[in-house]
């Protein structure tokens, strides 16, 4: 037995952010699996270049933003293809953003409003300054070229 045994010692160290309590950095990363489930036809409609919604079987409410149940009735829903062209109905600059859109700041997010939808579509606006956005403005949807199948596959442009 080797009393004098000790663990290898490295020079990476701790980041601590606070004493009491301690607070300190530490990484981690994890694949994670995850399931959009009844809403997986919006996210395969943008890997081909579609915005999807959805619309009560029951009262006929349309959703921009897709629902597996009316919010009016609770019946059912079903899906139908939104147009791509529509309308801003409000907007905000960011100036601050999350770790993703750090680097576009300031950006424009806006409230698509689209003929005969009852609801708004929550998207960013790209190709035009934020002062150059207007309520009323006539915007029209574009994807990405190679889905991630997130929301942020489709943005809005002036059209």
């Amino acid at each position: 037995m080797n009393k004098h045994a000790k663990l290898p010692e490295t020079e990476e160290g701790t980041i601590l952010f606070n004493t009491d309590p301690i607070i300190l950095k530490h990484h981690y990363e994890i694949d994670y699996l995850h399931s959009y489930a009844q809403d997986s036809p919006f996210f395969a409609g943008l890997a081909q270049k579609k915005l999807m919604g959805s619309r009560c079987t029951v009262c006929g409410y349309r959703y921009a933003t897709p629902r597996s149940h009316c919010m009016e009735c609770g019946a059912e829903t079903e899906w139908f293809e939104l147009p791509l062209n529509g309308r801003i109905h409000t907007y905000t600059t960011c100036y601050f953003g999350g770790e993703a859109f750090l680097k576009e700041t300031p950006f424009t997010l806006i409230m698509v409003e689209f003929d005969g939808v009852d609801t708004l579509f929550l998207s960013r606006l790209v190709g035009a300054e934020p002062d150059e956005a207007a309520i009323g403005m006539e915007v029209r949807a574009r994807f990405l070229r190679n889905s991630k199948f997130k929301p942020t596959d489709v943005y809005f442009v002036p059209a």
